[in-house]
């Protein structure tokens, strides 16, 4: 067995394999990549020669976890640099540069059991259907128009509002609907949708592909959505054919920002809850599925988990909500 293996080496050839072998998003490569180079930063001092991976052993990387500790960080950014040295120790001992997983023997940090604050069933259609012109268009005076834009080109002062609402609500009735990650409902194309089947064809983590239905709430929201991207797309006049479903108005896809930023909209302007964030939406589809006797397994596969144990924690979260009914509810509670 090589011994000659430097850990910076190792690592690159790691992210080689999270970015061409596992099909890894970028944001999680990069995740990996800043978690290692802070542990080769800390296992080299500048001066010192490279250490080499067979000397790292669980000393090191208990010390490791208490220099992070020493910089004051939270236990769940502990937790995932330790899980990120244990996934790039497990390649390692796969691929037989070193022997052993030294980072199986350090204890993860516990963390607080959080549940997501999941809104209920009446709360999501309470939001959506408050989606109208008259609750989310603010009373306030038109801007000027900018006078040096091209004719027809939406800027601040057109009126955008129907073709943003439209919009909008398509994006909300999708990430309720069905489930979607931010990145799978940004990532949807106009050929991503079977229409005629109300199915979506999803590209989820690691490039898995799945199947996802959608309501009749959903299909109205996008077959009221269809004209008014025509018309940003008309108004933008793109220099290519444009396939994302949702687009902002230069034509271009919308980023997952922007989604986040449309939900943290409407949070604000229709409901109590400001905290409101797209994956809630997430979470409320499979608890309010769960709620009304959809088994785990399909659950699991409508939100494309790879463990089963990732879902279970709906589980959780559909009881706490059972007992505050009963409490609430029951006159011997």
């Amino acid at each position: 067995m090589a011994t000659t293996n430097t850990i910076a080496a190792s690592a690159e050839k790691f992210l080689h394999y999270l970015r061409y072998v596992r099909n890894a998003s970028p944001k999680t490569i990069t995740s990996y990549k800043i978690d290692l180079d802070q542990f080769i930063a800390y296992v080299t001092p500048p001066g010192e020669d490279a250490l080499a991976l067979t000397a790292v052993d669980h000393l090191v990387i208990r010390e490791f976890i208490s220099h992070l500790y020493d910089l004051h960080l939270q236990k769940s950014s502990v937790a995932r640099k330790l899980a990120a040295l244990r996934s790039f120790f497990r390649f390692c001992v796969r691929e037989r540069l070193t022997g052993q997983n030294p980072a199986r023997l350090v204890a993860r940090p516990k963390l607080p059991k959080r549940l997501p604050n999941v809104m209920s069933a009446e709360e999501m259609n309470r939001l959506l259907d408050d989606m109208t012109p008259a609750r989310t268009t603010p009373a306030r005076p038109k801007k000027f128009r900018n006078k040096s834009a091209p004719p027809g080109r939406l800027t601040r002062a057109s009126n955008t509002a129907p073709l943003v609402l439209a919009r909008d609500r398509a994006i909300l009735e999708l990430l309720y609907g069905s489930g979607l990650r931010v990145s799978e409902l940004t990532g949807l194309d106009t050929t991503s949708i079977d229409s005629s089947e109300r199915m979506l064809h999803v590209l989820g983590k690691r490039r898995k592909e799945r199947v996802v239905p959608y309501g009749a709430k959903a299909n109205q929201a996008l077959e009221q959505y269809w004209p008014f991207r025509d018309e940003i797309l008309r108004r933008a006049k793109p220099p290519a054919p444009i396939t994302a479903v949702f687009i902002n108005f230069q034509g271009g896809r919308l980023t997952q920002r922007t989604i986040l930023n449309v939900v943290k909209k409407y949070a604000r302007l229709l409901t109590n809850n400001p905290d409101l964030h797209p994956h809630s939406l997430r979470h409320a589809f499979a608890t309010h599925l769960l709620a009304d006797g959809a088994d785990l397994r399909t659950i699991q596969e409508l939100l494309g988990h790879s463990s089963l144990s990732t879902t279970q924690r709906y589980t959780s979260v559909t009881i706490d909500q059972l007992m505050a009914i009963y409490d609430k509810s029951h006159p011997h509670a």
